[in-house]
């Protein structure tokens, strides 16, 4: 696996379905795109994050240049401290390691190439896979805001968790 930088029209239609319900895409991005997804709106919203957060988006890929996942990553030159932001694993592809290869590629991204001290991100409790895959890789809670985000009938909590070199 490696990881390249997101092309929007050759990588869209790639993880465009990944996202099949709206409970899926609250747990993914927390609502900041719109259901189902829309390429002129991811577009507008991506651009929105790299102009001010200066995100950058990647995608990871197989061996046969398949796209396994998407993720967004930036750096706070203040603190030193990357976050990741939007990951994602193609849904035919979850559970068999790609999560776990995606975060370590990101990982070694954040802390070899753009120098950063820690990486964070956010997720929500009960989002358990996810959860369960980012603490595989080393990420340990380092705060948990309760109802931080309403969907629909539920109130779920932040976690925020942070690695470190």
């Amino acid at each position: 696996m490696r990881l390249r930088p997101f092309i929007l029209n050759k990588d869209f239609d790639a993880i465009k379905d990944w996202i099949v319900d709206e409970r899926s895409h609250a747990f993914w991005c927390a609502n900041r795109f719109s259901f189902p997804l829309e390429k002129k709106n991811f577009s507008e919203v991506m651009e929105e994050h790299a102009l001010n957060y200066e995100d950058c988006a990647f995608v990871a890929v197989d061996d046969v240049d398949k796209v396994a996942g998407f993720f967004c990553y930036s750096l706070n030159g203040q603190n030193n401290e990357g976050m990741l932001k939007f990951v994602v694993v193609n849904p035919k592809m979850r559970g068999k390691g790609y999560g776990k290869q995606m975060l370590k590629l990101a990982l070694e991204y954040a802390f070899n190439i753009s120098k950063a001290d820690s990486v964070q991100l956010n997720v929500f409790p009960e989002n358990i896979p996810a959860n369960k895959c980012y603490e595989s890789v080393g990420f340990k809670e380092r705060n948990l805001t309760p109802n931080a985000f309403v969907f629909k009938d539920e109130s779920w909590a932040r976690r925020n968790m942070v690695a470190y070199k």
